[in-house]
């Protein structure tokens, strides 16, 4: 039985955002879920994507893309039919560790200084990236119209969730593997470097060229990385 596939998306992407690497997935016989992450606050995201583990029955390979990957850290706890992790251009926090611990660590990461707010009546905000700067900053490799749609459709992370620290993280117990940009300027490349030394995982990838809009501009890539990872499962 091959296993099951879910995809979590990140800040300011949705789930559509798979849409290049689902189809090469369900191609190879897989069932894919793209889970909807609510991007409100790393204990409800990750409760969310919980719930939806706990009904399927099959073994899982749970996916991540950015903040989607401390999602995927977190959610995976306590579900021995999660059997692998795939860290997709994403984050994967250890315990107490948030968002800007981590984009912080080392130099490179230029986003974070072009989101804009929404404030929120519960005193929270809304983070979006700026649409001008959303090609640049998010989704270089990517073609003006393409980006120009995923700036536009983007689902924006609440300020909660970028400052709440992870949990216990599933990479100590569950197989990992990461795959990444070079030029990836929301998260660092010394960072994806650091937390995949750190998680051991069993297969680091770095794609040459790529922007952090890895699963839209270059799903051959990630697909091929998810499918080794299926296997080994």
């Amino acid at each position: 039985m091959k296993p099951t596939i879910v995809l979590v998306h990140g800040a300011f992407a949705e789930s559509a955002a798979w849409s290049g690497v689902i189809s090469r997935l369900q191609a190879a016989g897989h069932r894919v879920i793209a889970a909807g992450n609510p991007l409100r606050s790393l204990t409800a995201d990750a409760a969310a994507v919980s719930a939806l583990l706990a009904s399927i029955d099959d073994p899982v390979v749970l996916v991540g893309h950015s903040y989607g990957g401390a999602v995927a850290t977190n959610a995976a706890v306590g579900h021995d039919n999660v059997r692998a992790l795939v860290y997709v251009a994403a984050l994967a926090p250890d315990k107490g560790e948030n968002v800007p611990d981590l984009t912080g660590r080392f130099p490179g990461a230029t986003l974070g200084a072009h989101l804009y707010e929404v404030p929120l009546a519960d005193g929270t905000a809304d983070l979006y990236v700026r649409p001008e700067c959303y090609h640049e900053l998010f989704a270089a490799d990517l073609p003006f119209d393409r980006s120009d749609v995923a700036a536009a459709t983007q689902r924006p992370l609440n300020s909660n969730a970028l400052t709440e620290g992870s949990g216990e993280p599933a990479w100590m117990t569950v197989p990992s593997w990461f795959v990444y940009p070079e030029l990836d300027l929301a998260i660092p490349l010394g960072t994806y470097r650091f937390m995949a030394e750190r998680a051991n995982a069993r297969e680091s990838v770095e794609v040459p060229g790529a922007s952090h809009a890895l699963p839209m501009s270059r799903p051959q890539a990630v697909a091929d990385v998810i499918l080794r990872a299926a296997a080994a499962v």
